[in-house]
């Protein structure tokens, strides 16, 4: 069985780790919480749901070796980074184009389920630094005399995507809450649209710079 390569209290250990890396401010749990306070609940739940889909692309690269290329080549990690980047002001300037009454509490902006689950897909494929720090973080809970590290590295990977889930979840719940009510002013409306536009900015422009 997979469950016993790996001994409860580790793995104990590591959800908790992942938790409070899942807590700790970072691109993907703003982009949810500013995804929920402009869409709703839903949304934000959607775009978590895409996020962790996006981990278990991560999870398998690492398990089967594929991240090493995105460490060993220069040209692949800019090339995902700037794509990512790319695609961070595409939704700002949508951001900035979006019209107060765009915005409702509960509904999605127009955007389908689809489309709101492909963003969180895309928004975290396309950093490469998570492949990157799993490579740097999953093994420190692995161990090769229990067995196949790369089936540890799957258990381990799911165990992380299942506390993002949680706390994700989470700050999705609690922004989608918050931004119904401030979706009641057409005002705090545009201005919600303006400061998640800086935010994808700013988001787009972090990606854009990081360094292996």
């Amino acid at each position: 069985m997979i469950l016993s390569m790996i001994p409860i209290d580790t793995l104990a250990a590591f959800f908790m780790a992942s938790v409070l890396l899942a807590l700790a401010p970072g691109p993907d749990n703003i982009f949810v919480l500013t995804q929920s306070a402009l869409r709703g609940k839903s949304a934000g739940l959607l775009v978590t749901l895409g996020l962790c889909t996006g981990l278990l692309v991560h999870t398998t690269a690492v398990a089967f070796g594929v991240a090493v290329i995105f460490q060993a080549s220069a040209v692949a990690f800019t090339a995902l980074k700037l794509f990512g980047a790319a695609y961070l002001l595409y939704l700002a300037w949508h951001a900035f184009r979006a019209s107060s009454q765009d915005i409702s509490a509960g509904r999605s902006n127009g955007l389908s389920a689809g489309r709101l689950y492909r963003r969180g897909i895309i928004m975290n494929v396309t950093n490469p630094k998570v492949s990157i720090f799993f490579m740097a973080f999953l093994p420190q809970f692995a161990d090769p005399a229990r067995g196949p590290l790369s089936l540890q590295m799957l258990l381990l990977g799911g165990v992380f995507i299942v506390s993002t889930i949680l706390v994700f979840g989470g700050i999705a719940l609690m922004a989608g809450s918050i931004g119904q009510w401030l979706t009641r002013s057409p005002k705090t409306q545009g201005v919600m649209n303006r400061v998640a536009g800086l935010v994808f900015v700013g988001l787009a422009v972090k990606l854009a710079t990081v360094k292996r």
